[in-house]
């Protein structure tokens, strides 16, 4: 069945995936000119991501559900950077003419599953044509103490919650055919579904000076916080691989270092914290320091002790 409904009849199909019922926060939900919602007295945090095809996603390598399930995890991630818990989830969606009902409620119902997991719903969006599927995704949030990239202080600790390369092992074992292997499991479900780690945010909120999420690879990401802090990262290479990305880096003939070092869209959530006060969830992965003759970025301490300067690699959409 290929059927295309109007774009009232899709909207109503969405209201109903979606189930947003006025409860909670919600005040009005989908179906009128906007959502309305009681944001409470705490701050309110706003974030906005896009998931482009052909840039953000290849159609052969996900599912539609997979696909609005990953841009809803996209754009809540955001939120965990900043220790904010979720309010609503707005979705614009642009689908080109093969879209039929059945992929987009695939979409929707993937949407759904993440905004759930987060703790939130979709209260409402928009339906355009276009040449090309893009989703873009609203996440409004609260929070006491918004986290930001610029409160890193030298003599505290980095540490991370989540992964860090397997969502690039995944793309290239997918890529590859070879994501039924045994040892691709965790790195193609890391890519198809990646997780973002509000509790992990949350957790970090009242200890962290600054923090920021693994989207674009740890070293451009953490270098965004080592630059707005004015201090330089030291890294410690020993505490960066594990056994699942060393069995798929492996599996894809990558390095696994580079993986760690360079891989996007993992979304681990990485803070800078006193060293007595590394939140439960964390691991320790290296340490702030002032800067090293003037000069601030990110290293990693080789064997011998000395630092190594990393080059801020990753993803950069107009690198």
């Amino acid at each position: 069945m290929t059927a295309r409904s109007s774009e009232r009849a899709r909207i109503d199909m969405l209201a109903r995936v979606f189930g947003t019922d006025g409860s909670g926060r919600t005040i009005v939900g989908i179906g009128d000119d906007a959502a309305v919602i009681a944001p409470g007295r705490e701050p309110l945090v706003w974030t906005l991501d896009a998931q482009v095809e052909g840039i953000h996603f290849r159609r052969d390598l996900v599912s539609m559900a997979d696909l609005g399930y990953r841009a809803t995890m996209a754009a809540a991630s955001d939120l965990a950077a900043m220790g904010a818990s979720p309010l609503g989830i707005l979705a614009g969606l642009v689908l080109p003419a093969y879209v039929t009902d059945e992929d987009l409620r695939a979409i929707a119902e993937g949407q759904h599953e993440a905004a759930e997991e987060v703790g939130t719903q979709i209260i409402g969006g928009n339906l355009a044509r276009g040449q090309e599927i893009s989703i873009t995704t609203t996440v409004l949030g609260e929070t006491p103490r918004p986290l930001g990239r610029s409160g890193a202080k030298p003599g505290e600790v980095v540490a991370i919650a989540g992964p860090l390369g397997l969502s690039a092992a995944g793309l290239v074992l997918i890529g590859r055919g070879r994501e039924h292997e045994a040892d691709a499991a965790p790195a193609v479900r890391a890519y198809r579904r990646p997780l973002a780690r509000i509790t992990a945010g949350l957790a970090a909120r009242d200890v962290a000076s600054a923090a920021i999420d693994v989207s674009d690879g740890l070293t451009r990401d953490v270098g965004h916080v080592a630059r707005a802090s004015g201090v330089l990262v030291v890294l410690d290479r020993s505490t960066l691989l594990t056994p699942e990305l060393e069995r798929a880096a492996a599996l894809a003939e990558a390095d696994p270092y580079q993986l760690a070092l360079e891989g996007g869209e993992d979304y681990a959530v990485v803070v800078t914290v006193p060293e007595d006060r590394v939140p439960a969830g964390f691991k320790r992965i290296g340490r702030v320091v002032p800067p090293q003759d003037g000069k601030i970025g990110i290293a990693v301490e080789q064997t011998n002790g000395t630092l190594a300067w990393l080059d801020e690699r990753g993803y950069d959409h107009f690198g």
